[in-house]
């Protein structure tokens, strides 16, 4: 995978919560998503982009 299409700003971060559960979002280096524990949802982040919609997000299972 392209480094600069994996690297998000940290200042976009801080901005960015999580749509159904309005909470803070972390970064998941290794699977290039922003993820919402509240939720358990992990959003995808494409060409840099990151994808908040509920629906094209990833549950998260335990």
């Amino acid at each position: 995978m392209d480094d600069t299409v994996s690297k998000v700003d940290p200042k976009l971060l801080d901005l960015l919560v999580c749509p159904l559960s309005k909470g803070r979002l972390t970064y998941d280096r290794e699977k290039n998503e922003l993820v919402s524990e509240k939720a358990r949802l992990a959003y995808p982040i494409r060409d840099g982009i990151p994808i908040m919609l509920i629906s094209e997000a990833r549950r998260l299972d335990d």
